[in-house]
């Protein structure tokens, strides 16, 4: 209803004070009324009570998969690097076997290893000669002289390595000083 179409209303008296008698009351009316009224209450306490069971239910259902998924976030893992293990335990069950056996075994359990880092998100940080040092990827070990820009990568003594974006393992660098 707009504002416009409101029309004042005359303030409310009883029949007594404005002179009128008094009219029946009409219990069978009002209590109809009451009946339908009680009925609609209960119809919306026992909707709301749902509701809120239900929203119950679903945060319940929502704790424990979080649980599960923090329980078994490194089931993938885990899984993807068997084959490694099965590689060296393969490797140890042979002792009588040649060297270049045993190396080619060891670069093929590599192999299995760099692919199973890269299925999940593991890359290395293995900069070249020359490249900007970056305080956020590498951790400087010492500076030295070199004929390059300063604050670059002169040599890399360790490797390192990111999950996704995130720094696991800065690598460790050589970097060369200010001339």
């Amino acid at each position: 209803m707009n504002p416009e179409e409101q029309t004042p209303q005359a303030p409310l008296q009883s029949p007594v004070e404005n002179g009128a008698a008094a009219p029946e009351a009409n219990p069978g009316g009002d209590a109809g009324r009451i009946a339908e009224l009680e009925a609609k209450v209960a119809e919306l306490t026992d909707a709301h009570l749902r509701a809120k069971a239900e929203v119950e239910n679903a945060r319940r259902r929502a704790d424990e998969e979080v649980a599960k998924a923090r329980k078994y976030a490194v089931e993938g893992f885990a899984e993807s690097l068997l084959p490694v293990k099965d590689s060296l335990e393969a490797a140890i069950a042979t002792p009588g076997a040649a060297v270049e056996q045993v190396l080619e075994g060891v670069h093929a359990t590599l192999r299995q290893l760099v692919a199973a880092l890269e299925r999940n998100k593991v890359s290395q940080i293995n900069p070249q000669s020359g490249t900007r040092f970056d305080p956020h990827q590498h951790q400087a070990i010492s500076m030295v002289p070199a004929d390059q820009e300063a604050n670059t990568v002169v040599t890399v003594l360790q490797k390192g390595y990111l999950i996704a974006d995130r720094v696991l393992r800065p690598a460790l660098v050589t970097v060369s000083a200010p001339k």
